[in-house]
Formats: C-alpha cells, sequence, structure tokens
C-alpha cells in the first residue's frame, strides 16, 4: 500500500480523499494556487504545495508542477478527484513515465471513453445500446446544420472532450444550430482545449441514469447499482439519488451488464460511470442508451456509498496498489435510500446567475462528514452527511466551480431521505452571497418529486419562469406570523429594558400586527398565552435578540426558520422560501394604510451586467437599433458563456464596457432610449 498520496484537486473532493486516506494510514500531500492558500483542504492535509496563480490554467491544470510536488514530497501516487486533469490521458502517461501511480483508470480507457466520438464507436461494438446521431467530425455550421436536419430535431450538439454540463447546446431548429454551434466550439475549446463537437438526437422525456463501475488490475468488474441524476440545469446536475425510482431489478440487471460489457471492452479497472440516456416514455425501460463513460469519480459517488457501505475512494487507493477487490457482485446490495443536493453559489431568485464573494456566515447543519471507518459512517450524523471543503468567512472564487457543500441524506425510504434533505436545508445558514438553499428544498418538497416522475426537463417545465420559492400554504403562513410576533415582543422586551434611554420602565408589547404577503395576522400574548386573530395557538421556541436560527415547535410539529431583521420587522426564510414579515405594534398598525407605496425605478432601458464576469463580445453599437431577445452581449462566468438578450425593442444610446472588461455586478453595458 502507499505510503503518501498527492491530491491534484481542491476544495471539497480535495477533503472528502484526505479523510479516507488518512484513516487508511495513508499520508496526503495538497497542491493549492493563490486563491486557495487559506482553504480547508490545505490545512488538512500533511503537506501542501504552492502550484501557482488562482486561474486553473496557471496551476490545478499544469500536469508538469503537480510532477514536480511530487517529487519535491516524495508521493508515489496522484488521485486526481474530478475535473481538473482527471480525464487527461497526457497526464495520465506523465505520472507513469516518473513512476508515479494515478488513482484512475488505464490510459487507453481514458483515451477511449474521453473521447465521445470514439466511445459510442466502442460502445457500439461492445453492444450497448447507442442514440441515433452523427458519429464524427463536423466541418462548420453549415454540416451541423445539414447533419440536424437529417437526424430530425430536436439535437444535442456536444463538445467531444465536454463533461460537467458544459459544452452543450439543445437546438429545436436550424435557427438554434447556427446560433449554439460556434459557442459550443469555444465552450469545448476554453474549457477542454478540444473544439470538437458532435451532434446526436434527443430524447423525449429524458431521464438520465447512470450506472457505478468498480474494476481491479485483475479483471474483476462489478456495477454498485445505479443512480437517478434527471433533475438538472443546463445540463448541470442538482440533485441525485440512488437507486431510482423509475429503474426495476430486471432494469438494472440489464444496465448493469451491458456497462460492465463496455468497461471490460476496454480494460477498465478502478472508479468509473457509464451513463445512460432513458426515455421516461417507456415504461418497459428497454430504451435506454449509452450516453458517455466518465472515467473518474462522480461528484454524487456519497449517494451509492450510503446505500452500498462500499467507500469509493479507499477502493479507488487499493486498485491503484494492485489490490483485488474484496468483494463480488452477489455481495451488492441496495439498503435504503440516499438523496444528494448540490449547494451552489448562485442566485435561484436572479435566474440562476453566479454569485461570488466571501461566505460572511456558513453553518451547516451538522459537522462536515469524517470518515471515522464505521459501519454506517458514510451516512453522516444520523442519517445528515455534508462535504465540503469551505469554512466560516472564506471566498467563493469566480476561478472555479461555485459548488460550495453537497448535503447527502439517508433513510429507509425514498421519501424518509427528502423529508431529511427538507429539515436538514431549514438548518443550513448561508450568508454573504447568493446560493440555492432554497431551491433545492423546493424541489424536495415537489410533488412532481415526491411522484419520482423525473425527466431532465423537470426544472424548466416546473419553473417556466424562474423560481419565486417554494409555495407556502395558510397554515405555514400563520405559523410564521406568530413566530415573527414572538421574535417582535423579545426584540421590543430588549429594547425597553436599555439603560438611560427611558425614564420608567414600560409595559412589554403584548399586540402585532404581521402582514406577509396579502395576509394579515392579529398576534396577541398575554400571561404566556398566544392567540392568531382571536384564536389560542400552540407555540414552544426560545429566542435571544441576535439569533439566526429557531427551532419552534407549532402544533407538535418542528420548524427551523432562519431570520434576518430589516426595516419594518424580519425576512423568515423556511421550507423552500424567504417571507418578508412587517411586523407592526398593534396600536399603530392601522395607519399602515395611509403610507405612500414606493415605485421601483425603471431599470429596463438598461442592459445589466447580472454577475460579476468577463465582457467577450458586445454585438451594437451606438445607434444600433435591436429587437426584443436579441443578443446585445456575452458575459463569461464559472467557465460557462451567459448571453445577454434585449428585454425590450429600442436604439442604442451609449455602450458602457467592452470585450475583455471585467466587469462587476449591476454595471452598466449599455443604455438604450
Amino acid at each position: 500500500m502507499f505510503k503518501k498520496i498527492l491530491i491534484a484537486n481542491r476544495g471539497e473532493i480535495a477533503c472528502r480523499i484526505i479523510k479516507t486516506a488518512r484513516r487508511m494510514g495513508i499520508a496526503t500531500v495538497a497542491v493549492y494556487s493563490d486563491a486557495d492558500a487559506r482553504a480547508p483542504f490545505v490545512v488538512m492535509a500533511d503537506e501542501a504545495v504552492h502550484i501557482g496563480p488562482s486561474p486553473a490554467a496557471q496551476s490545478y491544470l499544469l500536469a508538469d508542477k503537480i510532477i514536480a510536488a511530487c517529487k519535491q514530497t516524495g508521493a508515489e501516487a496522484v488521485h486526481p478527484g474530478y475535473g481538473f486533469l482527471s480525464e487527461r490521458t497526457s497526464f495520465a502517461e506523465a505520472l507513469a513515465a516518473e513512476g508515479i501511480a494515478f488513482v484512475g483508470p488505464p490510459v487507453n480507457a481514458i483515451a477511449a471513453m474521453g473521447d465521445k466520438i470514439e466511445s459510442k464507436k466502442l460502445a457500439m461494438k461492445a453492444g450497448v445500446n447507442v442514440v441515433p446521431g452523427f458519429v464524427g467530425e463536423i466541418d462548420d455550421t453549415e454540416h451541423a446544420v445539414r447533419i440536424s436536419a437529417e437526424i430530425g430535431y430536436p439535437v444535442m450538439m456536444k463538445a467531444s472532450a465536454g463533461g460537467g454540463g458544459k459544452g452543450m447546446r439543445l437546438a429545436y431548429n436550424e435557427a438554434d444550430v447556427r446560433e449554439g454551434f460556434e459557442a459550443t466550439k469555444r465552450e469545448g475549446l476554453n474549457s477542454f482545449g478540444d473544439d470538437r463537437v458532435f451532434i446526436e438526437k434527443f430524447i423525449l422525456n429524458p431521464r438520465h441514469i447512470e450506472i457505478q463501475i468498480l474494476g481491479d488490475q485483475h479483471g474483476n468488474i462489478l456495477y454498485l447499482n445505479e443512480r437517478e441524476c434527471s433533475i438538472q440545469r443546463r445540463h448541470q446536475k442538482v440533485v441525485e439519488e440512488a437507486p431510482s425510482p423509475f429503474v426495476t431489478p430486471k432494469m438494472r440487471q440489464a444496465m448493469g451488464e451491458q456497462c460492465v460489457a463496455l468497461s471490460r471492452a476496454v480494460g477498465y479497472y478502478s472508479a468509473g460511470t457509464v451513463e445512460l440516456i432513458v426515455s421516461g416514455a417507456d415504461p418497459s425501460g428497454e430504451s435506454f442508451y449509452f450516453l458517455e463513460m466518465n472515467t473518474r469519480l462522480q461528484v454524487e459517488h456519497p449517494v451509492t456509498e450510503c446505500i452500498t457501505g462500499i467507500d469509493l475512494v479507499e477502493q479507488m487507493i487499493r486498485v491503484a496498489a494492485g489490490e483485488k477487490l474484496s468483494m463480488t457482485q452477489d455481495d451488492i446490495k441496495i439498503d435504503g435510500w440516499a438523496i444528494e443536493n448540490r449547494v451552489y453559489a448562485e442566485d435561484p431568485y436572479r435566474g440562476f446567475l453566479p454569485s461570488t464573494g466571501h461566505l460572511t456566515r456558513y453553518r451547516p447543519p451538522v459537522e462536515g462528514w469524517t470518515d471515522d471507518g464505521a459501519e454506517n459512517g458514510r451516512r453522516g450524523i444520523e442519517g445528515i452527511r455534508v462535504d465540503d471543503g469551505v469554512y466560516d468567512g472564506g471566498e467563493v472564487s469566480m476561478f472555479y466551480d461555485p459548488m460550495i457543500a453537497k448535503l447527502v441524506t439517508w433513510g429507509p425510504t425514498r421519501d424518509d431521505a427528502a423529508d431529511l434533505q427538507i429539515a436538514a436545508l431549514d438548518r443550513f445558514e448561508i450568508e454573504g452571497l447568493g446560493h440555492n438553499i432554497d431551491f433545492v428544498s423546493a424541489i424536495m418538497q415537489h410533488p412532481r418529486f415526491r411522484s419520482g416522475e423525473l425527466t431532465t426537463g423537470f426544472i424548466a417545465e416546473e419553473y417556466p419562469d424562474g423560481f419565486h420559492g417554494a409555495a407556502a400554504d395558510a397554515s405555514l403562513i400563520k405559523s410564521l406570523s406568530v413566530i415573527a410576533g414572538f421574535i417582535a415582543t423579545a426584540e421590543a422586551d430588549r429594547a425597553r429594558h436599555v439603560d438611560g434611554q427611558l425614564g420608567g420602565t414600560l409595559p412589554p408589547p403584548s399586540r402585532w400586527q404581521v402582514k406577509i404577503g396579502d395576509a394579515v395576522h392579529d398576534i396577541a400574548m398575554d400571561d404566556g398565552a398566544i392567540s392568531v386573530d382571536g384564536e389560542d395557538f400552540e407555540l414552544s421556541m426560545e429566542y435571544v435578540p441576535g439569533d439566526r436560527l429557531v427551532i419552534a415547535e407549532v402544533n407538535d410539529d418542528e420548524l427551523a426558520v432562519k431570520i434576518t431583521k430589516t426595516r419594518t420587522g424580519f425576512k423568515l426564510t423556511t421550507r423552500g422560501a424567504s417571507h418578508m414579515a412587517r411586523v407592526l405594534p398593534g396600536h399603530v398598525a392601522h395607519l399602515a394604510s395611509h403610507m405612500i407605496e414606493k415605485i421601483p425605478p425603471d431599470l429596463s432601458k438598461y442592459l445589466i451586467c447580472p454577475m460579476p464576469g468577463l465582457i467577450t463580445a458586445v454585438h451594437v453599437s451606438v445607434g444600433d437599433k435591436v429587437e426584443a431577445g436579441q443578443p446585445l452581449a456575452i458575459v463569461e462566468a464559472m467557465k460557462m458563456e451567459n448571453i445577454l438578450r434585449a428585454e425590450k425593442a429600442g436604439v442604442v444610446k451609449s455602450v458602457n464596457a467592452a470585450a475583455g472588461e471585467s466587469l462587476a455586478v449591476d454595471a452598466i453595458i449599455l443604455e438604450m432610449e
């Protein structure tokens, strides 16, 4: 077994690998860029080596710096995690040339599966179902248009070396192909150094199912059941679960055996994932097709660990050291259900725009996951596991993926795991930047999610006008109104005791009017009893002014609520939505009807930068006429291109930014008249 390994990655996955290596008695080496100098993974590792500036292209993507760090520290092996160099054949070859073990599959398997065009050809030879499409290189946009017409719309354009949802465009017609083909090529080139694109038929009502593969260097290959990853946004997974509510034992076996056959055809070993697209319109489950193979550890691997009890990182290290797998296919079971939500630094209330910055407050619902080796330790604390790589006061940088943490829950049933997600998300405190906690909580509560009727179009179909918070029924609003009244009483009680401010001690306020949305409730608190609109209400909670999170017992149900004080009351966040509570003392509440409503300014004539990013193109000049929906500029952030379009028709009055400039959020790019 290795004595020391280097982790050629960062963030939560670096922390996760270090924890398992530590349990195995293996020393670890971290490499880090300028942006990560104080990151948790750097502190956790036994040794750390600085490898360059913040941009990944100048640090984490430089194989020679990784190898130099191995030589400097005496690391015998490298675990690449996911992303960065994890699927670069040149990196694995360079390590082999230096006698350094690669904790991953053989070079030929990476090469074969890393090229989406070649992998489809291999899948066909191995007898694996493949999606109809054009398997070959595409010359230019005109060629892409002809191919798309022959396949039949809708089609998906993909960068051959793509992954992680990058370098993909869905086209419903010729105009979509013409607009998206070059952008797909650029994203492929910028993110993966390869601008080749292929086109395939887009499967209607598609479900994204993936099979976890694990093999050793002695010819043993197993499949560790499936994961359902259908809930995606812009082809980026948001929610993953294991097993899938759609897959039957017969389907699981058929999928697993085909994926093992494909892996065997390329001499695969280590952990890997074969991704399948499955037609949800076919209840037989026979319409499943090979999508791609990721020759690395997946972000969502914890859900597989939760239901199988197998530590995938440990197995990867053991396989790389030449050990045989200690289990057979018959040993692979399914115990319970696991769900993972990716907590991202993005604002769902602003079209999911990236939100970089400092975490002024970071409090996960439980302590970060520690690999203690216990039988059910991979399920975290009482079924809640948090895999993270950030810290209170740390920064989510514009240079890397915007993921803050992975929240994983395990339960005996799917509903149990989902309920635990909702409860844990309510207790997850993140301040300082936008995040998607409300959004993923809303998904967990959504009737369609609960039914298991999922497709990759779930988010677009269920939130066509964007996300505005999970719906709240009258009962929840009433409970929040009472909580707001309770908090207001505690705040006022403290205020009346401030020394030297008042001549005498006033009686504590006891009556409030709370307005949340269109609902208005009168709250009264007398001698410990609480009433709402004249009716008794059962509430048990503690609140000290300044608390940001309260746990309330409402009619025997537990409700966790995050609190932010506002000028006129409180913002109360729970159950997937933030509610603005206006709280007025009962004796002045009637005066609110005389207040003049503030009308927000009209910003529709401005094109405003929606996120911190780099302007890569401005398509118009002063005096140009534009139509609603016309592309005006492109902003690149988090390695993704974002096309900014005109909200309405008009004439460009001024242009305030040019290609190549870095802009802050809300900066004005241009003005129309």
